[in-house]
């Protein structure tokens, strides 16, 4: 877990005292991480463009980017090209090719489907 130190006003810092005190948080630090994941989960513009500055500056990788996101991989793709962000192929690593053969096998094909096109083939 990522350490960060940083300073807030004293009366923000009353109210996360008074909310501990009153056993509303288990301390400080629980109190900050639910403020930021609260920001992230009402704020879906602000998380998605964070997850693209980062794949941008190749600090992560297209899988984190979807999942910091809250999207799948092809639409963080799509979020991607759409802010002109050039996609970086081929897998990072392990976790990134399971996850690709998971979603492989998720894919449904219709049977009638493939043998017309058999049929229009021969």
């Amino acid at each position: 877990m990522a350490r960060i130190t940083g300073s807030y006003p004293d009366d923000l810092d009353l109210l996360i005292e008074g909310a501990v005190e009153a056993g509303v948080f288990g301390g400080k630090s629980d109190a900050l991480r639910e403020f930021v994941r609260e920001y992230f989960e009402d704020h879906e513009n602000e998380r998605i463009a964070a997850a693209v500055a980062l794949y941008e500056r190749e600090r992560i990788t297209l899988g984190d980017a979807a999942r910091l996101a809250d999207v799948d991989r092809w639409t963080m793709r799509d979020i991607l090209r759409e802010h002109g962000v050039e996609l970086r192929l081929g897998l990072v690593d392990e976790d990134d090719a399971a996850y690709e053969v998971e979603a492989a096998r998720e894919l449904e094909f219709d049977d009638e489907d493939s043998s017309d096109e058999e049929s229009r083939v021969k």
